[in-house]
């Protein structure tokens, strides 16, 4: 496909999810991303804004698919049932169908429906020069943007944040950090077990306010034996993903009214 302007980026979405789960079985669809939340499902909303960009040249979805995502996505890769194999296949996959030596691949989870072109621009477009970059949102950003939000918080010296639910990584060195990203993937949404795995010194630190986004990033980077950086970024639709009813009302409330996006599918 040839993507129009100055798409340079290739990105894997991760659209799998336990075939049991009752929140996606309860409205009738095998994996949380394919519910539908104001008139399109989750997946095609994150879809629609990584190619409404204009940053995003080549997409590999790992997960089941419908016929209203298909024209989105260029890789097509079977749910292999965790988060981390999901990954490598969605970038093994990439791989095969030509990513540049040296390119950087965004990871995007398929159930942050809220995220929209231009914060997809600007986070790529800010994101430093790192092996591992993971976008973090301030309390006050994720409460201003969408009151009632329920978040996981860290308290650290530089701010409340929460994170993410895309990064962006240097696949060249997947196998090396790759079986401590496994566990530090896992805790991301527990602080208390991410800093434990880092190390009692910062966990103290996090639990007393002291620990800064800067020594946070040297300890994971060490952790993880590559460059890792925090990006902070304004969006709090990066960091409000969709677990529950609770989320897909208040997804919602601020979809409904909305423009519609112009993005079209990829010729």
């Amino acid at each position: 496909m040839n993507i129009q302007g100055e798409a340079h980026w290739s990105a894997v979405v991760l659209g799998g999810g336990d075939p049991g789960d009752p929140f996606a079985a309860a409205h009738g669809v095998k994996v949380k991303p394919l519910i539908p939340v104001a008139g399109l499902t989750m997946a095609e909303r994150v879809l629609r804004a990584l190619r409404g960009s204009g940053q995003v040249a080549r997409v590999a979805y790992v997960g089941p698919t419908t016929p209203a995502l298909d024209p989105w996505i260029d890789e097509r890769v079977t749910d292999h049932g965790t988060l981390l194999s999901n990954l490598e296949a969605g970038v093994e996959a990439l791989r095969a169908a030509g990513l540049q030596p040296g390119e950087r691949v965004l990871v995007v989870t398929a159930d942050i429906p809220l995220l929209s072109a231009e914060q997809v621009r600007d986070v790529l477009r800010a994101a430093p020069d790192a092996a591992l970059v993971y976008p973090v949102v301030r309390r006050e950003a994720c409460e201003a943007a969408f009151p009632g939000v329920k978040r996981t918080y860290a308290r650290l010296k530089d701010g409340v944040f929460t994170g993410g639910n895309l990064f962006l990584l240097d696949p060249a060195l997947i196998g090396q950090f790759l079986p401590r990203l496994r566990e530090v993937l896992a805790a991301r949404k527990a602080p208390l077990r991410l800093a434990a795995l880092i190390g009692p010194g910062i966990l103290l630190r996090l639990i007393t306010g002291r620990l800064s986004v800067a020594a946070l990033e040297a300890k994971v980077s060490a952790l993880l034996g590559v460059t890792a950086r925090a990006l902070v970024t304004p969006h709090a639709a990066v960091g409000t993903d969709v677990d529950k009813d609770s989320d897909l009302e208040l997804v919602a409330r601020h979809l409904t009214g909305a423009a519609s996006d112009p993005a079209q599918p990829p010729a």
